[in-house]
């Protein structure tokens, strides 16, 4: 008699390798994609103030602009790990992108914002092959000069986007043929804000996907990933393609809510800005940049009524404190209130 009895059925294994991997992961992003009661807190208030905060409105139109536009970067520095300094190129030419559509062919908005995400979709996919291929170091020089390329660009053809004076004669009709832009701000408000929801939904269905997981495995270990079989170049350029129609949307809501688009929108302090953003809200979770955007704005605001001439020192105090002590600190209260309270919820609920 063998040792081995092959007539006998085989033993069941238990899940692993590839199966088992595939269902943890499935499990994670389920649970990742749950709305939680902060988000929906988040979103509630960003409506209530239409109408709570009748005189901001103008204010909050900027934030919402720059949270979208903080929104973009994120979706390359925090989950993909890709390090930028010129990613105003992407949302000054989305801006005039916008502003020449609806002062030489149709000024309805919402049309003009396809446009507009469609050229900065197109700009980033045609620079993310060079964008790409360095180290963090090149990356950071390549979108430096691609910015101040554009800049000089913009500067030099005055005839087409104005130059100095910036791109004057932007006339926009109704939202959808029936929101009309008023002094005041409330449809430009409504609009960002409408804009900036949708597109978050779709940030937050991306970094929630597998592609989404996949970026976060390059970011933490390219050459694993590569190991792995990932193809890492495509799923780089196609976020940095997204990211960049992201920017090119927000410049297009800043060219269309103001009707007026200058050289500022392609200043490297833009592309600082956003930075500033995700420094202060945090990377990697999506309502960084959005949070971020708030306190900046709202800070910016407050500081320079304060002390107008100084008020960037005390941003820079903040920053520093921010790096020094750590954000997870200057947080802990709030979280663990927001953590608390859902919680109870759950709890009370059957």
């Amino acid at each position: 008699m063998s040792a081995v009895d092959r007539s006998a059925p085989p033993v069941p294994l238990p899940l692993a390798g590839a199966q088992g991997h595939a269902s943890a992961a499935s499990t994670l992003l389920r649970r990742r994609s749950r709305w939680g009661l902060g988000e929906i807190t988040f979103w509630a208030a960003a409506a209530a103030s239409l109408v709570v905060a009748p005189d901001y409105l103008l204010l909050l139109n900027e934030i919402a602009i720059l949270a979208l536009f903080a929104l973009s970067l994120d979706l390359i520095l925090g989950y993909a790990g890709i390090v930028s300094l010129g990613h105003a190129a992407f949302f000054g030419f989305g801006a005039y992108a916008a502003g020449l559509f609806a002062r030489d062919i149709y000024g309805e908005p919402v049309t003009g914002l396809l446009v507009a995400g469609a050229a900065s979709g197109l700009l980033g996919f045609a620079t993310s092959f060079l964008v790409l291929r360095g180290s963090d170091l090149t990356r950071l020089m390549i979108t430096l000069g691609l910015a101040l390329m554009l800049f000089e660009a913009a500067n030099r053809f005055a005839g087409v986007t104005g130059g100095a004076d910036g791109l004057l004669g932007i006339t926009m009709l109704p939202v959808l043929g029936l929101f009309e832009f008023d002094l005041w701000g409330q449809v430009a408000y409504a609009y960002s804000l409408g804009v900036l929801f949708v597109l978050f939904l779709v940030a937050r269905r991306v970094v929630h996907s597998p592609f989404g997981l996949s970026l976060t495995a390059i970011r933490n270990n390219p050459l694993r990933a590569a190991a792995l079989g990932m193809a890492s170049r495509r799923r780089l350029v196609a976020v940095y393609t997204l990211a960049a129609a992201y920017a090119g949307v927000a410049g297009a809501l800043l060219a269309q809510t103001t009707q007026f688009v200058s050289l500022d929108v392609l200043a490297l302090h833009r592309s600082a800005d956003a930075l500033l953003v995700l420094v202060l809200g945090g990377a990697g979770y999506l309502y960084g940049g959005l949070i971020g955007a708030a306190i900046f704005r709202v800070l910016q605001e407050w500081l320079s009524g304060i002390t107008p001439q100084y008020w960037q020192f005390w941003i820079g105090f903040i920053l520093v404190a921010i790096v020094l002590f750590g954000r997870e600190r200057l947080t802990q209260a709030p979280r663990r209130l927001f953590e608390r309270l859902g919680a109870m919820v759950r709890r009370r609920t059957p």
